[in-house]
């Protein structure tokens, strides 16, 4: 309830209570219940979560995704593969979980030798989705720390990141790591700053193990939920 409403529900229940003072002030006893009854107000109990936009009226307000004294959305990791048949195994977690005016979401993505002799992976930038696009072509992840063109506030490219086609290979010796930060950035020409909804990302990865020039080649994605 508004508090404009309540207000006109007070103010009615003070002038009622001086109408029927007035009326017995000459003596004449009088037995309406009304004087001796108190008068209900409806109480507001709503409550909006510090959720901007969302006051539990079922509104429906988009902005009540938003928490509070954030400039977007909420990022959830809501489901990767199971690790490729491969001596590495990749892996991702978040790192930053809203937008807010200073960064955009944030993503880190792991890969690990778990085999027993040295490997090399391919293409670098790839097997830690740096560069990468969304399945849906809506979100672009990029390496952090970057000065990149983007809206303020909104984290959405204005125009597309050039990048070099040179293919970059990672040496990883056993029970070593390679990892990447990555933010996550709107594409450009995307739906709205950060579309809310749930988007996956692919990437290949190609090993060779020791001193084989043989190749294993396989995907491994993730999927996230901005909401």
């Amino acid at each position: 309830m508004s508090p404009t409403r309540r207000t006109f529900l007070r103010v009615g229940s003070l002038a009622t209570v001086a109408l029927v003072a007035g009326c017995t002030a000459g003596g004449a006893p009088t037995d309406d219940p009304t004087t001796d009854q108190p008068t209900d107000e409806p109480t507001d109990t709503a409550t909006d979560g510090g959720l901007p936009g969302d006051d539990g009226d079922g509104s429906g307000d988009a902005g009540g995704t938003r928490p509070e004294g954030t400039g977007g959305p909420g990022l959830t990791l809501v489901g990767s593969d199971d690790a490729p048949d491969l001596p590495v195994t990749p892996s991702v977690e978040v790192t930053e979980d809203v937008a807010t005016a200073e960064h955009p979401p944030q993503l880190r993505v792991t890969v690990t030798n778990d085999g027993d002799e040295t490997v090399q992976v391919g293409e670098g930038r790839d097997v830690v989705f740096s560069y990468v696009t969304s399945d849906s072509g809506q979100l672009t992840l990029l390496p952090a720390g970057g000065d990149y063109p983007a809206e303020p506030d909104c984290w959405r490219l204005t125009e597309p990141i050039a990048i070099t086609r040179e293919y970059r290979i990672v040496t990883l010796e056993p029970g070593e790591s390679t990892s990447q930060l990555v933010d996550v950035y709107g594409a450009p020409n995307g739906d709205g700053c950060l579309p809310v909804g749930e988007h996956r990302f692919e990437a290949t990865y190609n090993v060779m193990r020791g001193e084989s020039d043989e190749e294993e080649q396989a995907r491994w994605g993730f999927s996230v939920l901005l909401e």
